[in-house]
């Protein structure tokens, strides 16, 4: 029969916080993608920066990513030797992924509909992609603030 110990809690948390922050830089990144097909389709010279403000999305996946690898490596996974921890245990960690994982998801796509309006600005005043950028940019800020808090939360759980 199947046991719901804290390895289970433990990997929930990891997949969420990859799964949602991966899937917030994904709608995000298409998004700021269609907008950028706009611009090139009428103007190709405008790829590098709309490409810039394309990506821009994107990190949130790198830092779920990181969390579930942090904690995929603390409770053994990686190296294929599963520490055994209490439920207990599993729920911190799970639960410290996931202000990674929330924060990630919407601030992933929000961050995607911010560049893809500084991508329509690129379209039409060039020299304005900076601009673009800190926008987008502003919205990063709080993913950033999330993984600090999965971070901090996560690295004093004992295992």
């Amino acid at each position: 029969m199947f046991e719901l110990n804290g390895i289970v809690f433990a990997m929930l948390g990891a997949a969420l916080a990859s799964g949602l922050a991966g899937t917030g830089s994904a709608m995000g990144c298409g998004v700021a993608g269609e907008a950028g097909a706009g611009v090139i389709a009428e103007d190709p010279s405008k790829f590098g920066a709309t490409l810039l403000l394309q990506a821009l999305p994107g990190t949130q996946g790198i830092y779920g990513t990181l969390m579930a690898f942090l904690v995929l490596n603390k409770i053994g996974a990686i190296s294929g030797n599963f520490v055994t921890i209490d439920a207990a245990t599993g729920l911190m960690l799970l639960f410290s992924c996931l202000p990674i994982a929330i924060a990630g998801w919407t601030s992933g796509y929000a961050q995607g509909k911010t560049a893809a309006a500084g991508i329509v600005m690129v379209g039409k005043r060039p020299s304005e992609a900076a601009k673009g950028m800190i926008y987008a940019a502003m919205v990063e800020t709080y993913a950033v603030l999330a993984l600090l808090i999965s971070f901090l939360a996560f690295i004093n759980i004992p295992v």
